[in-house]
């Protein structure tokens, strides 16, 4: 006997897309320096750098947050042009003053190579083709209609660039208390209920599947990272 799905499916609850909640910033760029969160970041970096061609160019970190996760790239692809965006200008300013007193008043760093903006996911203020590398962590689930977003990365994507766009995937609803309890078991406080609303507002495998499907980037393929992400990925190619 097969049961229908919605008995098992756990309903989406989105967040809101923008967090500029001071409490929530804080609580956020805090939890994004401890060992356990820098070892998630640490995995998407070195996913990142398995797609990258051999040559330096220039990525885009969509929705950077306060940047963790271009201060890693930094440190290993010092020849790369590295540029986040984010919507919230708490997570700018936070970005941008993380990197004190490396980064100049212009808001790059003393490197050259690191910068920060403010500006909406599904709205790019850059031209087409414009980058080697497009990277999006833990964004999707803030986005209620994620076709624009889609359509951004591969509008500024240039046709060999690697893609890597990742983020936490939704359980049934029987799993999802012992999903959060366990897998937030290291956070606590505001941070947790941020944890468990994110978790809520992610997708499915298959209604990332379908999305992927309709965006039609060219290479691009979905992969699940664990029990706790999912997500795109495309590696660079070479272009005759």
């Amino acid at each position: 006997m097969t049961w229908p799905s919605k008995y098992f499916g756990l309903p989406r609850l989105p967040e809101p897309e923008v967090m500029d909640d001071s409490s929530e910033v804080q609580a956020y760029s805090s939890a994004a320096a401890d060992a356990y969160l820098s070892k998630i970041d640490d995995s998407f970096v070195e996913h990142a750098l398995c797609l990258i061609g051999p040559l330096p160019g220039c990525a885009l970190d969509i929705g950077c947050g306060p940047g963790q996760i271009l201060v890693k790239l930094s440190a290993r692809l010092p020849e790369w042009r590295l540029l986040g965006i984010d919507r919230s200008p708490a997570m700018i300013h936070r970005a941008r003053e993380a990197q004190e007193p490396r980064v100049s008043q212009g808001g790059t760093s003393a490197a050259g190579n690191l910068c920060f903006f403010q500006g909406d996911a599904t709205a790019l203020p850059f031209r087409d083709s414009s980058f080697d590398l497009v990277l999006c962590n833990s964004v999707l689930h803030h986005i209620g209609d994620p076709s624009g977003l889609f359509a951004e990365i591969r509008r500024i994507a240039k046709p060999d660039a690697a893609i890597l766009l990742r983020d936490l995937r939704r359980p049934s609803r029987f799993r999802f208390p012992l999903h959060v309890r366990w897998y937030g078991r290291h956070y606590e406080g505001l941070m947790y209920k941020l944890y468990c609303d994110s978790v809520r507002a992610a997708y499915t495998r298959e209604e990332l599947y379908a999305m992927l499907r309709t965006a039609a980037i060219f290479g691009a393929r979905p992969f699940t990272h664990g029990s706790t992400h999912l997500g795109v990925e495309r590696r660079a190619r070479a272009v005759n």
